[in-house]
């Protein structure tokens, strides 16, 4: 086959083929069809009706300017070597000039620059952070498994409408802490995790784990159960986990860590939970007088955000490039787990210096959140196929 018959050919199995601009109709068609038409996941998670059609428009808007150019993605170069340009879509706000920032935008560029030096520029990733593609965040899986991003930093609960399996990876107390969470890697739970990840269609590099912590509006910490205000609405990524929390008396308002710091200037939020490099990045010191830190080594809120590829982008890769691919992922896995665990301590030192009543979640109010944490997994172990054994492996990893 000659080359630019190879590339034509190419180029149909990775991306959508070229078909203009679509129109605003032609688009909605499509996602009607597809798994990015997420009205009734959305409005199962408590969104309003202005939300679920600020998400699904601008996810329509992105796959409008996306998918045109998405066939020229792909060229062969010179030397017999294949040139990808692969799009790497998160949420996490970008890193400053010094290459500095949230952890996990660290964590892509890097992975990014030090794929493209390996491949002397051969596979050229660019970089959409901050939502700045794919404007819904949860939106990101969608979009992968439709071709209109290649790579993400992405929280696999997300994703949990499509693979409800995927809750494992944030189930509230069943990650107590950083030691259990990274046992996992290597523990049968994690092969089993992966392994589910590819059979929908992604493939992990890096894994990626966050803390979460909570902040409230309140001077009095929410460290226990017994600490939630009457009436109290917080926003708690995770089906499971929001069910936990709505056990204990909170009110539940769903909605990106991106949209936190506005809900609780308006007033739509008392409190949150989410990672402590979100916490952060998204400066939510400036709106709340209290902080639980995992910092004594206890949280309920442990979530899996691993660094992805689409299994089909991945799998039409050359075998070099492949390498390449898991080769520095697997370099970057030291730096994602400690980057991870000093992100916790300095955002601890960030919001004391805001003000913010910094105190960490003891043995005892973790044991009581688990208490009421188990009626949830035993939801899991119902409604969810392979529930059960995934609850037994993970449980088995963490001891």
């Amino acid at each position: 086959m000659g080359r630019s018959g190879f590339e034509a050919r190419r180029s149909r199995d990775i991306h959508p083929p070229r078909t203009g601009n679509l129109g605003v109709d032609s688009t909605l068609a499509l996602l009607e069809a597809s798994p990015l038409n997420q009205f009734s996941h959305w409005s199962q998670k408590g969104l309003s009706t202005v939300v679920q059609k600020k998400r699904f428009l601008s996810t329509v808007c992105a796959l409008t300017l996306v998918f045109p150019l998405s066939a020229c993605n792909l060229a062969s170069s010179g030397g017999g070597n294949e040139h990808v340009t692969l799009r790497l879509s998160h949420q996490w706000p970008g890193v400053n000039k010094q290459g500095e920032g949230d952890f996990r935008s660290v964590l892509a560029e890097r992975f990014a620059d030090e794929v493209r030096k390996r491949t002397n520029g051969d596979v050229d990733i660019q970089i959409y952070p901050n939502d700045s593609l794919i404007e819904d965040s949860e939106a990101q899986y969608q979009a992968m498994m439709k071709g209109a991003v290649d790579m993400s930093v992405f929280p696999l609960d997300y994703a949990s409408g499509d693979v409800p399996q995927f809750s494992i990876t944030l189930m509230p107390t069943m990650v107590r802490n950083h030691e259990e969470a990274q046992q996992w890697q290597h523990a049968e739970i994690g092969q089993r995790v992966e392994e589910i990840a590819e059979a929908n269609g992604a493939k992990v590099l890096t894994w990626v784990w966050n803390a979460g912590a909570v902040a409230s509006k309140t001077q009095q910490p929410i460290e226990s159960p017994g600490d939630v205000p009457q009436g109290s609405v917080t926003r708690a990524a995770g089906t499971y986990v929001e069910k936990m929390l709505e056990r204990v008396g909170f009110g539940i308002s769903s909605m990106s860590s991106s949209e936190i710091y506005n809900g609780m200037q308006t007033g739509v939020l008392d409190s949150a939970v989410t990672s402590t490099s979100s916490h952060s990045s998204y400066r939510l010191y400036e709106q709340v007088k209290s902080y639980t830190s995992p910092t004594g080594g206890n949280t309920f809120w442990f979530m899996f955000e691993p660094l992805i590829i689409s299994k089909k982008v991945f799998d039409q890769l050359t075998p070099e490039q492949q390498k390449i691919m898991e080769d520095v992922g697997q370099e970057l896995q030291n730096f994602a787990y400690q980057a991870s665990e000093k992100d916790d301590m300095r955002v601890d030192k960030q919001f004391s210096a805001a003000g913010v009543n910094v105190t960490p979640m003891d043995d005892q109010a973790f044991m009581a959140w688990r208490k009421v944490s188990k009626p949830v997994w035993q939801d899991f172990a119902t409604d969810v196929k392979g529930g059960a054994e995934l609850l037994e492996l993970a449980q088995q990893a963490t001891g």
